[in-house]
């Protein structure tokens, strides 16, 4: 692996969970193309690119700052997830566990923040 972040398993959970919205998104209706399918690609896209970009940092403070980033943009994810419910775009199956998928990618990337700060 020639980049830092490829062995990084918060940075595969985000490859993950960056397929699994992108195929939940082909359900959609197409007028959603250039509303929630894009904000909710982009959102699911910005958690693993700012996890990538984030290990190449020259400080553990610039480190943590990516990572804040990475969650800012699950939180974006999973509300979109919402209202990609309340519009009936997928089943509660799809909801919750593209949802859990989520809440198991904050609390990893959380855990690696609380690491950057004791070291």
């Amino acid at each position: 692996m020639a980049f830092k972040f490829e062995k990084l398993i918060i940075w595969q959970k985000a490859m993950d969970l960056n397929e699994v919205i992108f195929v939940i998104t082909k359900g959609f209706p197409s007028d959603e193309r250039f509303n929630l399918i894009s904000q909710m690609r982009r959102a699911a896209d910005s958690v693993a690119l700012n996890i990538a970009e984030g290990s190449t940092s020259q400080s553990n403070p610039e480190y943590q700052r990516f990572l804040n980033y990475s969650i800012r943009s699950i939180v974006e994810v999973v509300s979109a997830l919402f209202i990609s419910k309340r519009r009936n775009y997928i089943a509660e199956e799809v909801f919750q566990s593209t949802y859990n998928q989520c809440e198991e990618l904050v609390k990893m990337i959380q855990s690696l923040k609380n690491k950057l700060v004791s070291s």
